[in-house]
């Protein structure tokens, strides 16, 4: 059974619900799933899991929340995440998803294998937004 990792970090829910439903349709698919919000979250976690999931709202001026999930990011390394797939995914408020763009840019510098664009959903995600995230946890399990 392959083991998928979501980890995120949600302010007001929405990137938690994104997390929720693709780690629903990672386990649908067969796989064992293990999600946790970045607090609870470690390196040796990332190391050990096939398929990989990180989820986090745009802040500020469109980048990673920065007190939890951008030094989880960055102590990220090759070693932990090249080779895998890899989904990235969560919500925003204002701006263009430029902050997606960016994170999706540095996954690929350490060599993930990346999902897509990342999944990105304006406040509340639709139920468009959910269905391409229980997809993509489905993809991360096959």
């Amino acid at each position: 059974m392959k083991k998928v990792l979501v980890v995120y970090w949600s302010g007001t829910g929405n990137t938690e619900t994104m997390a929720k439903q693709l780690a629903k349709g990672a386990e649908d698919a067969g796989a064992e799933v293990v999600i946790k919000a970045v607090s609870e979250a470690a390196a040796d976690m990332v190391k050990e899991a096939a398929a990989l999931a990180l989820g986090c709202p745009a802040m500020g001026a469109e980048v990673l929340e920065e007190s939890e999930m951008e030094p989880f990011v960055s102590g990220l390394s090759q070693t932990e995440v090249g080779g895998k797939p890899v989904v990235l995914f969560g919500s925003y408020d204002w701006g263009d998803g430029q902050w997606m763009r960016d994170w999706v840019e540095r996954m690929k510098g350490l060599d993930a294998v990346i999902d897509g664009e990342g999944i990105i959903a304006q406040l509340v995600p639709e139920e468009e937004t959910l269905t391409a995230c229980y997809e993509a946890g489905k993809r991360l399990a096959g």
